[in-house]
């Protein structure tokens, strides 16, 4: 059975991809069985990894056709990335998702259904890498996850809507997905200023032993290797591919 992780945090730009990609490139260096779901319609992951659009399905296509209950595209939509885990690209369509799924049963639960299909109960960890947003497509990846994991940059206004995200994440487990907990909370963009040590304490004080100790420094290094399209943690020298592997080898020591 999967161990489904949603990477999740409102605000745009404090590294989830980034997070998601390495954690999935360091368990799988680890041995484990891991596959990413890119859950953003402005498929950032899926750009990280080097897709290109072509005729087979997207995380948008399953959604519509699990709707309707129809699960057959799965195996088709499983890409094989170059770094020894597999992922499911997104597109723009998945912007829809609100229009498709109004009228749609149990609308919450359409994620769960594709997650809970045979063929991604192989992997032992699912990431769902989630959009910077706290609609219809964050309750469908909170209602089909074991935990959440929530990056969070060490920068002026970082903890402004954490607040909005715990009641989305309170609401989730109290009516719809009661086994969630939050796994982490990971600083990210760390640098020597007094402002990230204020963000530091803050979220020690709110979270406690939830703040994973790994940091992960602010650096050239992520939007580098964003563009060179390989994750950090394959790197022996790179700081930051350092710092993402203590942060697996952390939670995995949590879970």
């Amino acid at each position: 059975m999967s161990n489904i992780v949603a990477i999740a945090n409102q605000k745009g730009g404090v590294g989830k991809t980034t997070t998601a990609v390495n954690m999935a490139a360091g368990l799988a260096l680890k041995g484990y069985r891991v596959l990413c779901i890119d859950f953003d319609p402005q498929g950032n992951l899926s750009n990280y990894l080097g897709w290109e659009p072509d005729d087979r399905p997207t995380i948008s296509d399953l959604m519509t056709d699990a709707a309707q209950n129809r699960m057959d595209n799965i195996p088709n939509a499983v890409r094989t990335g170059n770094e020894n885990f597999d992922y499911i690209p997104s597109d723009i369509a998945l912007a829809s998702a609100d229009l498709f799924l109004s009228s749609v049963m149990c609308r919450e639960q359409v994620l769960k259904r594709i997650t809970n299909q045979p063929l991604l109960q192989q992997y032992d960890y699912i990431l769902i890498d989630c959009l910077p947003s706290l609609g219809i497509l964050l309750t469908n990846a909170l209602t089909a996850a074991d935990s959440l994991i929530i990056p969070v940059q060490a920068q002026k206004f970082a903890l402004d809507g954490l607040g909005q995200l715990e009641s989305v994440y309170m609401m989730v487990k109290e009516n719809l997905n009661p086994k969630l907990e939050i796994a982490g909370v990971l600083l990210t963009m760390v640098d020597n200023t007094n402002m990230s040590r204020a963000v530091e304490d803050a979220l020690a004080s709110a979270y406690g032993d939830k703040l994973f100790t790994s940091r992960i420094h602010k650096s050239v290094e992520a939007s580098n290797s964003t563009y060179e399209q390989r994750s950090l943690v394959s790197r022996n020298s790179s700081r930051l591919g350092n710092e993402y592997r203590s942060m697996v080898a952390e939670y995995i020591e949590r879970s």
